[in-house]
């Protein structure tokens, strides 16, 4: 399959057939977010959306998943903190709604730390992989600051309120191990396995059917917001779709004569 890249001031991006790619790198800077790279954050996100890609890998270069927003930038802009901040946010708001929203399965591999917006942006994955040595932490407080990239909205679905108001208030830093005890991981794998087992799974992911992945990103979106009955019928609505798509007849025709599904 073909590799394409995209060339970009603060990520690294590149897509070889359905797997997209996409690396934090400032590492000099622990990939602190500043305005370019959370514009950047945004059109790569939209760029993910393409017809094609199925799996987004999100990581960072370096030793830092991502320590959160660059205070230094935040301090020094001439904007003023306050404008620019919201700037920064709103383009960190876009990127994450695109990969909430986009067909293609989002996962996060989070190799080092990860505090702040940082945070936000790893547990916001379909699948969160953590290296052993990573960590988390909110640390929003502790500058004086209020959490964004939806840590309001994700971390009370995954954890509830009383241990996201821990993390919100006290900044504790969770282990790799304790993130995933708590739910916020999904894999916690030794660091030298890391690399391998993240492109292992989304080698695994992409090689399924869009449209079913699509669909259950869908209805994980929507499950907290509908009644029971709203959700069911988004269920049959979708399952019904995918049982006409050429995916779902293929997946149908491959499990009743007993062999491999061979999806687009």
């Amino acid at each position: 399959m073909s590799t394409e890249s995209h060339a970009y001031e603060t990520l690294l991006f590149e897509q070889d057939g359905p797997v997209a790619r996409i690396t934090l790198n400032r590492p000099d800077a622990a990939n602190g977010m500043n305005d370019a790279m959370t514009r950047e954050l945004a059109d790569v996100a939209a760029r993910c959306e393409a017809p094609g890609v199925k799996v987004v890998v999100l990581t960072g270069a370096g030793r830092f998943f991502c320590a959160g927003g660059d205070l230094k930038a935040m301090a020094n802009s001439p904007l003023g903190p306050g404008p620019f901040v919201k700037g920064i946010a709103d383009d960190l708001h876009r990127a994450l709604s695109k990969f909430a929203r986009m067909e293609a399965v989002l996962i996060t591999a989070v190799n080092g730390t990860a505090a702040g917006a940082g945070f936000s942006l790893a547990v916001s994955g379909d699948l969160v992989v953590a290296a052993a040595s990573a960590s988390f932490t909110m640390a929003y407080t502790r500058a004086g600051l209020s959490p964004d990239g939806a840590a309001s909205y994700t971390l009370p679905r995954l954890i509830g309120v009383r241990r996201t108001g821990d993390l919100m208030l006290t900044n504790r830093k969770l282990s790799a191990a304790e993130a995933e005890q708590w739910g916020l991981v999904n894999y916690v794998v030794a660091d030298d396995e890391f690399t391998a087992r993240v492109d292992a799974l989304a080698n695994e992911i992409a090689s399924g059917a869009a449209g079913s992945a699509a669909a259950a990103k869908t209805l994980l979106l929507t499950t907290f917001d509908n009644d029971i009955e709203t959700q069911m019928d988004l269920e049959a609505r979708l399952i019904s779709a995918n049982a006409d798509s050429a995916d779902g007849r293929e997946g149908i025709e491959a499990f009743l004569n007993k062999r491999a599904p061979k999806y687009a």
